[in-house]
């Protein structure tokens, strides 16, 4: 009997290749750190030349900033498969604050997108990242909550970024042993207290 190989197209080898090359970068940054963590020790745990990494990365600092954007492209997969269109935007902005904090705990994830992330690739280069990802979720679900009427309506970039400080401490703080209820308790008495301010003034 004749067996019959599937050959696979360049792209596909190309994006299995780089594939190949960001898991074991992002191990490897999750388990040594940006700096210990060294191009020919990437090459070797992933068994490529370092031909092949440079070929897709022009240094340690690109594969570094690829495994960032993949995990904050997880971390807005995950906002949106929370979403629940049925809801109020106000429940559907704690639901997405939930996910947030939950997607934040796999592991390495926080050290990777709060803390070595802006070390390495300066705040400018992550906060154009996050305003792609995890930002621009939240950045929508304030405008449809304050389009509804159950948030005031205030100057919407700066009211993306300071909640958006608040949710990443909120995961820091989870990653350091915070119980998620006090957290999300919290972060649900914020959203209730600008739900009321406007009527307060």
């Amino acid at each position: 009997m004749q067996v019959t190989s599937v050959r696979r197209s360049n792209p596909e080898r190309t994006a299995e290749m780089r594939a190949r090359l960001v898991a074991t970068a992002r191990r490897l940054f999750v388990t040594h750190g940006y700096a210990a963590t060294s191009t020919p020790s990437i090459v070797e745990a992933a068994g490529v030349t370092r031909g092949a990494l440079y070929h897709h990365f022009a240094d340690k600092q690109a594969i570094f900033r690829a495994v960032v954007e993949a995990e904050s492209e997880a971390v807005a997969a995950a906002i949106a498969a929370a979403d629940t269109p049925g809801l109020s935007a106000r429940a559907r902005l704690l639901a997405g604050a939930k996910a947030y904090v939950l997607a934040m705990q796999a592991q390495g994830r926080t050290r990777l997108l709060l803390i070595e992330g802006p070390a390495v690739l300066g705040r400018d280069t992550i906060r154009e990242i996050e305003g792609r990802n995890g930002d621009a979720s939240l950045k929508t679900g304030l405008e449809e909550a304050i389009a509804e009427g159950t948030l005031p309506r205030l100057p919407i970039e700066a009211l993306t970024s300071l909640l958006s400080a608040m949710f990443e401490r909120a995961a820091i703080d989870v990653a350091e042993g915070e119980p998620m209820d006090n957290v999300l308790a919290v972060i649900a008495q914020v959203l209730r207290g600008l739900a009321t301010s406007e009527q307060k003034a």
